[in-house]
């Protein structure tokens, strides 16, 4: 008979050991499987000694130390014979000697911490956002946050507008945030001010590297997650990446080498699929000609990177998080998020984006095309000179210029920042901010403690 190379459920072994226990107990666990006793790591039949002593002891081992049944085969080929373990999936969690195991890939995993805590989450019906968060208090859902969604669910039509105008016990309730008398992870995540406060890790890291080793500067984005995702764009788009620029008679376009809708689309999926429970926050690395963005997570069972491209159906790790979106216009419920991605680069004529599942997260990658991507390698004199005129230059002070190429270094420098690094006092500092924002040379977006700094272009500069 033909036997398929060892892979997510196939398993050679040349003879029985016990330990071979933690094998089925990983395949039961998973998607079932099949170990086939008698074959070497190549698939080849070497025959067994004790084959028939074995098709006894094997079956009452197995019930005997995981409490399940599995068919246990006697084959042969060119007159050897070997045995075959036809392990099913089981819905309830297995264990042996009061360790999980799980199959992944062609590898055999032991399940502890976070990991094993979605797995018998997941055995169970539940979910991590559905969980009970007792801790997090009615008193503690931002009205602000509650307000937004109802307008956004308003206006999409995907809401009883009769549910927009209960009050927020009511809603949470109708929207499956609650579980029991207490709130759910999900509504935390969602209508916090800050879910930090009950979850280390809950917010999105973004950094610009000039290379895998060389670290420029990084942001962090901290929030709900109804409002986190425009922060994240505005933030990346602004300070993060420059836009190729072009002309269409006096029209200004601006093309980045990542399409918004795209990068919006890519932020949701990972805001949906994230295991939060990891404490690991999504990360955004942001290069030259290239971004990545990556959570903590793992596909649906039997899905691989190919099922992402062919129809199938919406399987988020956070449903309730999903639906919420899904309810504002967020995303769609059909499973459509990698198609408008690649819609979206298709129509910019960019490269497609890649998709990799790596152990412990996935991770999305857009590159940029030769049209799209702006050369950024020069020093920030060149860019000082770029951003400024000769004559407005000259108005400049020494320490105002010096304050104007940290800015260009990283927009996100404090006061004090500058401060230490051109080793003069914060007040001083302060002066020269005030004169670069009255010759509007420096433009500030968001606040004074999250917020960064614009450079404008010297056409648009104001010359005094």
């Amino acid at each position: 008979m033909p036997i398929n190379k060892e892979k997510q459920n196939i398993e050679w072994k040349e003879s029985w050991r016990d330990e071979y226990l933690k094998w089925i107990c990983g395949f039961a666990n998973a998607q079932g499987g099949k170990i086939y006793i008698g074959m070497n790591d190549d698939g080849k039949v070497v025959g067994l000694k004790d084959s028939k002593k074995l098709l006894e002891e094997i079956p009452n081992k197995i019930t005997q130390s995981l409490g399940i049944v599995a068919d246990v085969n006697l084959l042969s080929k060119n007159g050897k014979e070997y045995i075959e373990i036809s392990v099913p999936a089981y819905t309830t969690s297995i264990s042996y000697k009061g360790v999980y195991h799980y199959r992944s890939g062609s590898t055999k995993q032991v399940l502890n911490g976070p990991a094993l805590e979605s797995f018998l989450n997941g055995k169970r019906g539940a979910t991590w956002d559905n969980m009970p968060l007792p801790a997090f208090k009615l008193k503690d859902v931002e009205d602000v946050y509650i307000n937004r969604f109802k307008e956004l669910a308003k206006k999409k039509g995907r809401i009883d507008p009769a549910l927009v105008n209960e009050p927020k016990n009511v809603l949470l309730e109708k929207l499956h945030l609650t579980s029991g008398e207490y709130l759910t992870n999900a509504a935390m995540m969602l209508f916090s001010k800050d879910p930090e406060k009950w979850l280390l890790g809950a917010y999105v890291k973004i950094g610009y590297f000039n290379n895998d080793a060389d670290l420029v500067y990084q942001d962090e984005v901290h929030g709900s997650l109804i409002e986190i995702v425009d922060k994240i764009v505005e933030l990346t788009y602004l300070k993060y990446m420059k836009a190729k620029i072009s002309y269409e008679g006096m029209q200004r376009i601006e093309r980045y080498f990542v399409p918004e809708a795209a990068l919006r689309e890519v932020l949701f999926n990972a805001l949906c699929h994230s295991q939060y429970n990891y404490g690991v926050p999504i990360q955004i690395s942001v290069y030259k000609d290239k971004l990545y963005v990556a959570n903590c997570g793992e596909l649906p069972p039997n899905w691989t990177v190919e099922s992402l491209f062919r129809k199938h159906s919406s399987r988020p790790y956070n449903p309730n998080i999903a639906n919420v979106f899904y309810l504002m216009g967020y995303i769609e419920s059909w499973g459509r998020g990698i198609e408008k991605i690649c819609d979206a680069c298709k129509a910019e004529g960019l490269p497609m984006p890649e998709f990799t599942v790596n152990p412990g997260d996935i991770m999305v990658k857009f590159t940029g095309s030769e049209d799209s991507i702006v050369n950024n390698d020069f020093d920030l004199s060149d860019k000082l000179s770029e951003k400024l005129s000769e004559k407005l230059s000259e108005k400049l002070s020494d320490n105002e210029q010096k304050t104007l190429k940290l800015l260009l270094e990283d927009p996100g420098y404090t006061t004090s920042t500058i401060s230490q690094k051109l080793e003069v006092s914060r007040i001083s500092v302060n002066k020269y901010i005030k004169t670069l924002k009255d010759m509007e040379i420096i433009t500030r977006v968001g606040s004074d403690r999250k917020g960064y700094w614009i450079i404008n272009n010297s056409k648009t500069v104001k010359k005094e």
